[in-house]
């Protein structure tokens, strides 16, 4: 028998609790993250700290960047798959306008405003109240991404990208559930499945890479980052289609481990210490940390969260429901919450460590208060009906009040 022949597609009704976990923590973590850009020395926010810190940049934020939005990409491919697994052509299309497109046109008034307010207030030294200011949010920015006044999507550019990426690729998808593309998948599966050929899949990142270094701060920039992502949804989608990648992940996971995280831990500790030449560093920079870096770091993370992390639990279960809201509420609170803490007299720190804190601590009282109790509330941040529960999370909330 050969080895396409082998093939085995995921039991459509299998509940992959390690791809629930992982979207859940990823969503928790760019809190912290988000709180760090209020101390990055690369690149402006809405709200910066006086003094700013070159450790917080060169480790987490650098990790960030590379790793974080990209992985939520791929998952959100993995639950595409999922997904068209159980609903019609229609239905998903009509699921990604009411989870995706009215929460975003929802957070781009309502909740979005507030970041470059709170921007114009630290930079220009304008005081008004935020009534007046919110007219002008619809004006032409005058900085890159609003960040003192004026027009922006802000961090809900991925919930953008998502429902485009997700139409898109839908004819892509659909041809492969047909028997002619089920052939090409099987193909594809068999070429990248032996040994460790599914760290290849890093190439295409690193010519899209390349693409969008050499076409900086030029109109075709964005097209090149839209295409970036579509490739981490297709992967997603694609490492679902056959359960020999998962098995293939599994075997690998050791080897990305080592020279993903664990090599990129060691390389910058090395150009912390010593100074590269500068060629060098570029073709680590293009080669390594944008393109094969995150790849075979997400190719560890996919790997041992399937070993440690496919379970249920009550913490998942909660918080699973709310990484949406979550994820929507997260940067405007950082941003709120970072321009009355940068103006503390206190080290980097420990405000660092306020504005994480104090922000976990208002989206819960807005999520818990707010958001989660009430129906219409839920609809404008892309929930169900609170009391529409389909069989599998009744299921699992009974099995987990056991």
């Amino acid at each position: 028998m050969t080895q396409t022949d082998q093939s085995q597609p995921p039991s459509k009704s299998a509940r992959r609790f390690d791809i629930d976990w992982l979207r859940t923590l990823v969503v928790l973590l760019l809190i912290p993250f988000h709180a760090g850009r209020v101390f990055d020395t690369l690149k402006a926010f809405y709200v910066q700290n006086d003094v700013l810190s070159e450790g917080m940049t060169f480790w987490w934020l650098f990790i960030g960047h590379a790793v974080g939005m990209q992985l939520l990409f791929l998952l959100a491919g993995s639950t595409t798959w999922l997904a068209l697994n159980f609903r019609t052509t229609k239905q998903y299309i009509q699921e990604r306008f009411l989870r995706l497109m009215l929460p975003f046109i929802f957070g781009v008034l309502v909740i979005v405003p507030w970041q470059p307010y709170f921007g114009m207030l630290r930079y220009t030294g304008t005081s008004s109240s935020f009534i007046d200011y919110y007219p002008h949010f619809f004006e032409i920015p005058k900085a890159p991404e609003g960040y003192t006044g004026g027009f922006t999507v802000a961090h809900l550019w991925f919930i953008l990208f998502l429902f485009l990426i997700s139409l898109l690729a839908l004819p892509l998808f659909l041809y492969f559930r047909r028997e002619s593309g089920g052939r090409l998948v099987k193909r594809l599966a068999a070429f990248f499945i032996p040994s460790k050929r599914i760290l290849l899949l890093a190439i295409p990142l690193i010519g899209l890479d390349r693409l969008i270094d050499f076409y900086w701060n030029s109109q075709s920039l964005l097209i090149f980052f839209f295409i970036f992502y579509f490739v981490f949804f297709f992967y997603g989608y694609f490492l679902m289609t056959d359960t020999r990648f998962a098995e293939s992940i599994d075997r690998n996971k050791k080897a990305a481990l080592i020279f993903g995280p664990v090599l990129f831990l060691v390389v910058r500790g090395i150009e912390a210490a010593v100074a590269l030449p500068t060629s060098l560093e570029q073709l680590i920079l293009h080669l390594y940390y944008r393109g094969t870096f995150p790849w075979l770091t997400i190719v560890a993370i996919l790997g041992y969260a399937k070993q440690f992390l496919n379970f249920p639990s009550k913490f998942l279960l909660y918080f699973g429901e709310a990484s949406y809201p979550i994820y929507i509420l997260h940067q405007t609170v950082v941003v709120a919450v970072g321009y009355y803490v940068v103006q503390w007299d206190a080290d980097v720190l420990s405000k660092y460590i306020a504005i994480t804190l104090a922000t976990y601590a208002v989206i819960f009282i807005i999520y818990e208060g707010f958001i989660r109790r009430y129906n219409p509330i839920r609809f404008l941040f892309g929930m169900r009906r609170r009391w529409k529960l389909d069989q599998s999370d009744f299921t699992r909330t009974l099995k987990l009040e056991k």
